[in-house]
């Protein structure tokens, strides 16, 4: 389940992204940690996360944290890139990766099984689509907890 915090946290961090040159991935907030941490995973589009792109997106989403202090009590930021074993979260990502090997994992059995691997053909409103050696299975976009990619 997301943190409540996490849409106003993605509301400050994705104009700084953008400025930057960089998109938002990803963000969760870890309250079961001492001190809680904060991950915002970014992404430059088109090439590889540098470190100082990462360096960069942490100076600047901490300032504004602190400046709204949106978050209280005392907390980690991480700023990371998500790497190639990333989640597909957004439309671009499933454009992106049409035809690459992903695991779908369901929240419920679908078909008998909770995972499902084979090559992304899409998704839509509704349905995440799998070609499984030529066969495409069609998965109910409500049972979909996780869409990654494989490897």
């Amino acid at each position: 389940m997301t943190h409540p915090l996490i849409p106003q946290v993605l509301e400050l961090a994705t104009p700084i992204a953008t400025a930057l040159g960089l998109e938002v991935v990803d963000a969760v907030f870890q309250t079961n940690k001492r001190p809680p941490v904060l991950r915002v995973d970014i992404r430059h589009p088109g090439q590889d996360t540098s470190l100082d792109d990462c360096e960069k997106m942490s100076r600047e989403l901490d300032a504004q944290l602190e400046a709204t202090a949106l978050i209280p009590s005392a907390y980690v930021l991480e700023v990371s890139s998500p790497g190639i074993s990333r989640k597909l979260i957004s439309d671009r990502d499933f454009l992106a990766f049409k035809g690459f090997a992903v695991v779908v994992t369901t929240l419920e059995p679908f078909e008998g099984q909770h995972q499902w691997q084979g090559r992304l053909q899409g998704r839509d409103d509704n349905q995440v689509y799998l070609n499984l050696k030529g066969r495409v299975l069609a998965i109910p976009r409500s049972l979909v907890t996780i869409v990654q990619l494989e490897g």
